[in-house]
């Protein structure tokens, strides 16, 4: 009784710690967990596959080895008499029937019998573990797609003030790194359950032909156990700090990347160099030192079996001493199964070293997905139809951070509908933060912006942005054809419509010089055009949405004066009849504005047409003279 309660207690042990990481992901709060929790709702049927095929995996391996002790009893029993007496080893538990069978049946057709049912169970266990691949591959690709997805949509949900405050390499590494995580996590788990069925399988026979010579498993298994427990911890942390690392390198690699020209133009690419290899080598050593935190536990669950078998064999006479005969197909069956045992337990140490290896990866994938400390886009709203009288701000305040001074600072104003409004005033002044509230980048700390009395806040927003029609000075183009970059956002456009566009927006001309006219590839960012085209095709994309508004945000101020004459000529054909926000940076482009508001410190400090500024000799008037007085100097 105490030998079997031993055992059991043995048993549940080991079923805690192997069961325990299976049920954590199914277990957990966290985003991460519910999303595997939610595919494996929805893939029940994979699931049911893959633990089906573990199941009659292990059932074949013990079958297997049941098969090769009966095969090398036949082959020590001696001649004459009963072939096999399998009444000797009630512990394995053998039908009587099978033994009446066995007793009378000839010596050669039963071994070759038995060789046969050996190489079918071994078929069936190796298309059992096919099975099993498959359908946790099949399910892991459905997660992958599941958590790509989702993590997209998380980075597109994020209000655009908070999306703004990550890095661009943090985003790329949550998108490419979160699948992996998720992958490596579901391939962990699965070959822990089919490793801890055989192990439980190994448990079986070794209990059944001695469970003395089990003590020396169960010490192996205790020492394993010791070992991770010293090496996992460390591994984790390792891992975590491995990952910022790479996060951080990754995050520097794609900034310069992204600003080659700056790089280039103050002669800092050395200086970015030596920084990327200082962290280069600071990833190096923390490699160097995971590698060989995980390379620890490996060798050790090596040499420990071989030990325990060499102690098992030394003792096994004294085990099976009883039975003279019995000794060979038993203590060979004993050393196979341990032996394979041990296989199995390498496979699962290794199992639970890449899942704390993976912990950090898991960690940042719930981070991106939970969705505290963030801020989300609002949803929701009335739609907007079309503007009917005009914008208003009211008061209206911002600022970009709690503890930062205001952007904007009880900025009021009104737009009406058909009417151009221009803003001028310093760099910093807060003209292109009246901007961003119009087009719902950020929402206003204080104050109200009206469309047509209707409160922003509480529009439909992207209805409100599709109506919207904005060229910047910093003109963003997909790498994809010219054709595919006007008609963006507007699906209902034809040929003839973006042709129309383009030719509105003074970009005709040199569309035409192009070999492949509107199919060429404009490259990265529009890095193959000049800046002036980019900005014709920036126009040209906004007319072609036929915007209810128009937002200029220093659309020239980066062009040589031919560039500008035409982005001009194409703004002002265009601007006829429509509503219009403009933020000059030269104020002659900007002369014919119904109103012309100056801004400084987030405040307005003047309004009024051209004329009217000029005749007041203020702020207007010392900005236009300080301009003209700078053009007659690089005119002269």
């Amino acid at each position: 009784m105490i030998r079997n309660s031993s055992h059991s207690s043995l048993l549940r042990r080991l079923a805690r710690r192997i069961a325990g990481p299976l049920l954590l992901p199914f277990a957990s709060q966290q985003p991460a967990a519910r999303l595997l929790r939610s595919t494996a709702r929805q893939q029940w049927k994979l699931l049911a596959l893959n633990l089906g095929s573990s199941l009659v995996e292990a059932f074949s391996e013990g079958a297997t080895l049941a098969v090769i002790f009966l095969a090398l009893e036949l082959l020590s029993a001696p001649s004459g008499g009963a072939v096999l007496n399998l009444g000797r080893y009630p512990s394995i538990g053998f039908p009587g029937p099978l033994q009446e069978a066995v007793a009378q049946a000839p010596r050669t057709p039963l071994f070759l019998s038995l060789l046969t049912l050996a190489v079918v169970l071994q078929v069936l266990m190796s298309l059992s573990a096919y099975l099993n691949q498959v359908s946790v591959g099949y399910f892991a690709a459905r997660c992958m797609v599941s958590v790509k997805t989702l993590i997209h949509q998380r980075i597109l949900a994020l209000s655009y003030a908070c999306a703004s405050g990550y890095r661009v390499g943090d985003l790329l590494n949550y998108a490419g790194q979160g699948p992996v995580a998720i992958n490596t996590t579901i391939t962990a788990l699965s070959q822990l359950l089919v490793n801890g069925l055989l192990l439980f399988t190994y448990l079986g026979v070794l209990l059944a032909l001695s469970p003395w010579l089990l003590v020396g498993a169960a010490a192996m298994a205790l020492l394993i156990t010791l070992v991770q427990k010293q090496l996992l911890p460390r591994i984790r942390d390792g891992s975590q700090r491995l990952t910022v690392s790479q996060v951080r390198l990754g995050s520097r690699i794609t900034e310069d990347i992204q600003g080659l020209r700056l790089l280039h133009s103050l002669g800092q690419l050395e200086a970015a160099d030596r920084t990327v290899l200082d962290q280069m080598h600071e990833l190096e050593a923390l490699q160097r030192r995971q590698t060989r935190l995980t390379s620890a536990i490996s060798p050790i669950a090596r040499v420990l079996p071989v030990l325990a078998i060499a102690v098992i064999a030394a003792l096994s006479l004294l085990a099976f001493g009883g039975r003279v005969t019995g000794v060979l197909p038993s203590l060979a069956t004993f050393v196979l199964a341990l032996q394979r045992m041990n296989m199995r337990m390498e496979v699962i140490a290794g199992v639970f070293t890449r899942l704390s290896n993976n912990s950090a990866s898991i960690e940042r994938l719930n981070e991106i997905l939970s969705p505290a400390c963030k801020e989300f886009r609002r949803l929701g709203g009335v739609p907007f139809r079309a503007l009917e009288r005009g914008i208003r701000f009211e008061d209206v305040s911002l600022c970009y951070e709690p503890d930062s001074p205001p952007a904007l600072d009880g900025v009021s104003f009104t737009l009406p509908k058909g009417h151009t409004l221009a803003l001028v005033g310093t760099s910093g002044a807060g003209k292109s933060s009246i901007a961003d509230l119009l087009t719902g980048l950020y929402a206003p700390t204080g104050g109200r912006i009206l469309i047509d009395e209707q409160d922003l806040a509480t529009l439909h927003l992207p209805s409100w942005q599709q109506r919207l029609g904005v060229v910047s000075q910093d003109t963003f183009l997909f790498n994809a054809s010219l054709a595919e970059n006007i008609a963006f956002g507007c699906g209902w456009a034809t040929r003839a419509d973006v042709q129309a566009a383009a030719a509105r927006a003074q970009a005709a001309g040199f569309i035409a010089e192009l070999p492949q006219g509107l199919d060429t590839l404009v490259g990265e960012r529009g890095y193959r055009l000049s800046g002036g085209q980019r900005q014709r095709i920036s126009l040209a994309r906004a007319i072609l949405r036929n915007p209810e508004l128009l937002i200029l945000d220093e659309a020239t101020s980066a062009l040589d004066s031919q560039s500008e004459r035409l982005v001009q000529q194409a703004i002002e054909q265009f601007e006829r009849q429509r509503t219009v926000l403009v933020i000059a940076h030269r104020l002659s482009t900007i002369v014919n504005a119904d109103t012309i508001l100056v801004v400084e410190r987030g405040r307005i400090v003047e309004q009024g047409s051209h004329a009217e500024l000029l005749g007041q000799g203020v702020a207007y008037a010392g900005l236009w003279r300080q301009q003209l007085g700078r053009e007659q100097a690089v005119s002269g």
